[in-house]
């Protein structure tokens, strides 16, 4: 009976890694051929980046309004503003795993192998059935799941368990990162973003605050519990560079977007390419604000 038992199960995780792996390497040749794809093919217009008939075409947004007590939010501000707009639930619960991916590919004009692999790793990290299942949007701030520590908006679980709203305080400093005066179209660069020279000019961890340098310094120097592997970098790093895409790092739209999770009206996602921002695409800008953080703090300069 036990031999049995822990043959099925031995075989039950077998067949799942083998799916895992299949679909994973489904994804990686389907995004090559999209990549290809938008090299080729004329970008869609000025004004019609959100598709007709999809909540913001022309630019025209469903009324906004802030989550209520109650309503379920998350660390994701591209979730939330979807929810706040009611495009999501919202307040945010028994969401369809399946009904996201065509949701955000309309909203942000990501590529339908981002739209489809994120939601499908949601349901795998949580243990519940992609094509079945809902979930909250509280659910998805597993520790190092998808949340993780140094976030550019949030504060570390450490120091708050509710994921649910922006810090203002560290919006603010990421909104200071960008060089220039605040401006219509004055945007923010990629290494702005990563923030490879510390702002202070210390050599202490004390911050200003964002961009990512100075924001895993401090939660490095404040949380005892801090971790960052691999993937949670990654997923970071990868968040912040819809900035500098989505966004197209407009510090107008930015604003908006990060202190009120709002989706401004007039607005469209940045990205015109007809098969939307590829995972190809958005590794190559979430890889080089990687490499161009400096996380380690420089001693004083030798005379």
């Amino acid at each position: 009976m036990f031999l049995a038992t822990a043959l099925r199960r031995i075989a039950r995780g077998t067949l799942a890694s083998l799916s895992r792996g299949a679909f994973f390497a489904f994804i990686v040749v389907w995004d090559i051929a999209l990549v290809l794809v938008n090299l080729v093919a004329f970008k869609r217009k000025v004004g019609h980046v959100t598709p007709k008939g999809h909540p913001g075409a022309g630019g025209v947004w469903p009324e906004y309004i802030p989550p209520r007590a109650g309503d379920s939010r998350c660390a994701c501000p591209a979730l939330n503003a979807m929810s706040n707009h009611g495009i999501l639930p919202r307040n945010g619960r028994n969401i369809p795993f399946r009904e996201l991916p065509g949701k955000v590919r309309a909203t942000y004009n990501f590529s339908p192998t981002f739209s489809l692999f994120v939601p499908r790793y949601m349901a795998s990290i949580l243990g519940r059935s992609f094509s079945k299942d809902t979930l909250n949007l509280s659910d998805i701030d597993v520790h190092n799941g998808i949340e993780h520590d140094a976030s550019l908006t949030r504060e570390d679980t450490y120091h708050a368990k509710s994921q649910a709203l922006p810090l203002p305080a560290l919006v603010a400093a990421l909104l200071r990162s960008a060089t220039g005066p605040p401006q219509p179209g004055h945007t923010l660069a990629e290494d702005e973003l990563a923030g490879s020279e510390s702002k202070s000019g210390k050599d202490t961890p004390e911050l200003e605050g964002p961009p990512y340098a100075d924001r895993r310094r401090e939660a490095r120097a404040t949380n005892p519990q801090y971790s960052q592997s691999f993937n949670a970098k990654m997923f970071g790093t990868s968040n912040a560079s819809g900035l500098t895409t989505i966004f197209g790092g407009r510090m107008d739209d930015i604003r908006v977007f990060l202190a009120e999770e709002r989706l401004p009206a007039g607005w469209e996602s940045r990205v015109r390419e007809p098969m939307g921002l590829t995972f190809g695409a958005f590794n190559v800008t979430a890889i080089r604000v990687e490499l161009g953080i400096e996380e380690e703090v420089r001693g004083p300069a030798v005379p």
